[in-house]
């Protein structure tokens, strides 16, 4: 339990002594956007490699060198764990704003530092709010900023992290109507760190793996069409090709 008191008084002591950098950041932007932009995802990114660290998690990357340096990618990845956007998030080499549900935008501090991090807030139930969001991550995509999602559309609570949940065909117009390249991520044990022994925070081993990069304009109109399941056989295989290594 004494590691999840300490993370849980990291994320909570951060949000609180937070509050006057929420301010500087603030004052950056008005004169440098993309220096706001960089520090917040640099300050972000050391709190979860701290988090990481007390975790006492392994992680065991594949792949890094597919992920493009020069130009913004949708990340699409399975969902096992809370950890699965500390993971991530820890790596990503340039902006990228996460969608998440948007019930999180009513957490005080937390959606600050979300949109802070052009994270998008999805609305699943309400069709007209969901197009309004994908939109909104087009627009972005195409001003470089990377988004990451995760297809099945909640945390996967199947007994062998390899049985994923149907992915939602919508997720990939952030892709196909941008034109950026799909990064595949697929993670492997990650629940074990924390979900199936809750509230203990245990530390384990996880690979992270990065697949080469899928070009929804390379694909035929078919693959097209079926792009979610595409997707899906590349992120499943290689979940069962990793779980050798654990």
């Amino acid at each position: 339990m004494i590691r999840t008191i300490i993370i849980m008084a990291i994320v909570v002591g951060y949000l609180i002594l937070s509050i006057p950098l929420m301010l500087v950041e603030w004052i950056i932007g008005k004169f440098n956007p993309y220096a706001k932009d960089i520090s917040s995802l640099r300050i972000i990114q050391g709190v979860f490699k701290l988090m990481l660290l007390v975790s006492g998690v392994k992680v065991t990357v594949i792949g890094e060198e597919n992920v493009p340096k020069d130009q913004a990618v949708l990340y699409v990845g399975n969902h096992r764990s809370f950890f699965d956007i500390i993971i991530t998030y820890a790596r990503c080499p340039g902006l990228t704003g996460y969608v998440a549900k948007k019930e999180i935008r009513k957490v005080p501090l937390l959606n600050v530092w979300m949109i802070y991090l052009h994270c998008l807030f999805l609305d699943r139930k309400n069709i007209k709010e969901g197009l309004k969001t994908i939109l909104a991550g087009i627009d972005q995509i195409k001003r470089g900023i990377s988004v990451f999602i995760f297809p099945e559309g909640t945390r996967n609570k199947n007994e062998s992290c390899e049985d994923l949940l149907p992915f939602h065909e919508g997720s990939f117009k952030l892709a196909i109507k941008s034109g950026c390249p799909i990064i595949p991520v697929s993670l492997n044990n990650t629940d074990r760190i924390f979900e199936t022994q809750f509230p203990r925070v245990k530390p384990v081993h996880v690979v992270l793996e990065y697949g080469a990069a899928v070009f929804p304009n390379h694909l035929s109109r078919e693959e097209q069409r079926h792009i979610g399941p595409y997707v899906q056989n590349i992120i499943s295989e290689t979940l069962k090709k990793n779980a050798s290594l654990l």
